[in-house]
């Protein structure tokens, strides 16, 4: 008999929205526990211990090991992993998937933070992700990115809120899985450089790619951002609110290809209508095309900045 499983992503998703959020949209308060150094980060680990705590004994998180480890954390069913096939792992986040956490914060303006261009650091965005299994052996899998907006309650307390938060399927950033590889794989650096031969260079990328939240429309909501039209149909908590087009640049001015991308909310978060014409209430859906800001950019970087000393010394 074939076993039904829901999808993880949506159970995430789910999850996260009624840890964060009460019935009605309003933010719930949460305290973190400090900072212990620059790499550490309280929220993910919040994150993860409500989800291993609200998910079921069925459901298993994993967490990074460590600092500079991606993703943040797994979401699996033990049960359809073991002795699945990879390429079945691969492609199917009812088993498993990988997810990211991004967090920002709100400017003095009201907008969020870094809205046309947020740092990925060293790992691109990808809708596939590579982790590794009990053998060490290599295991891609579904990548998903979780986008908050997360603010204090006060300048006097102590306790945070999330005023935004965005679960986007990886693809909706980047589906260039070679890409991805090419940067997060092992890769040669300069050395004995300088003077005395000692000095070392990383040759370290630091990759910039979309910000979702910076989208007004995404912003002040929970949103689950899916290829998926039918998510639906298998959970009935959700409503499919509008669609998301981006387009893919091609050579030779040809006509781009499209992705387009689902948006889901949780049914108590939509604001329906009464139509004259029908008796039953529904919202319009939005399709917004190529929504996310992306500033001009340049092939060179921008020098140093300059440090000007008051002297006027003779040539």
């Amino acid at each position: 008999m074939h076993e039904v499983r829901t999808d993880l992503c949506v159970e995430v998703f789910l999850s996260l929205r009624n840890r964060f959020f009460d019935a009605g949209g309003v933010p719930r308060p949460y305290t973190l526990r400090d900072k212990r150094n620059t790499q550490d980060d309280p929220l993910d680990e919040f994150i993860c211990a409500g989800l291993e705590a609200n998910l079921g004994d069925e459901i298993h998180v994993a967490k990074a090991t460590g600092p500079l480890i991606t993703p943040d954390m797994v979401v699996y069913r033990p049960s359809a992993c073991d002795h699945a096939p990879k390429a079945r792992l691969r492609s199917d986040s009812s088993r498993i998937f990988g997810l990211e956490v991004k967090k920002l914060e709100r400017q003095p303006s009201g907008s969020v933070a870094r809205s046309s261009g947020l740092d990925y650091n060293t790992t691109p965005p990808c809708g596939t992700v590579r982790v590794y299994d009990s053998s060490s052996n290599v295991l891609d899998i579904r990548g998903y990115y979780l986008f908050v907006c997360q603010e204090t309650v006060s300048e006097t307390s102590q306790s945070h809120q999330l005023t935004a938060l965005a679960l986007c399927d990886g693809n909706l950033l980047n589906e260039d899985f070679e890409y991805y590889i090419s940067i997060v794989g092992r890769r040669s650096k300069e050395i004995g450089l300088g003077t005395y031969g000692n000095g070392a260079n990383r040759v370290r990328p630091m990759v910039i790619f979309s910000n979702p939240l910076g989208a007004p429309f995404l912003d002040q909501h929970s949103t689950l951002i899916d290829a998926r039209d039918n998510l639906e149909a298998s959970h009935s908590t959700l409503y499919r609110v509008g669609t998301i087009e981006r387009s893919v640049p091609t050579a030779n001015d040809e006509q781009s290809e499209r992705r387009i991308f689902h948006c889901y909310r949780d049914r108590r978060d939509v604001v329906f209508s009464m139509h004259p014409s029908q008796s039953t209430t529904e919202t319009d859906l939005f399709h917004e095309f190529d929504p996310f800001p992306t500033p001009r950019r340049s092939e060179t970087t921008t020098t140093r900045g300059r440090f000007v000393v008051r002297v006027s010394p003779s040539d």
